[in-house]
């Protein structure tokens, strides 16, 4: 299992990036954090989910 956002999801084996487009994220306007540290962006399609692992997802808003 795989908490992302404080929720438990059953995602372990996939990669970060599939899981983004599954749950419709636009990899340009979020910041993600794995177990304490920053992905950076070009990692997300070699990133693969394990057991155990916390992920935060924010989301950029706009605005003026």
């Amino acid at each position: 299992m795989v908490k992302i956002n404080g929720h438990e999801l059953n995602i372990a084996g996939k990669t970060l990036a599939e899981y983004l487009a599954s749950a419709n994220y636009d990899p340009k306007r979020i910041a993600v954090e794995r177990n304490g540290e920053i992905v950076p962006k070009a990692k997300y399609g070699e990133t693969v989910l394990e057991d155990g692992d916390n992920v935060e997802i924010v989301s950029f808003v706009g605005g003026g």
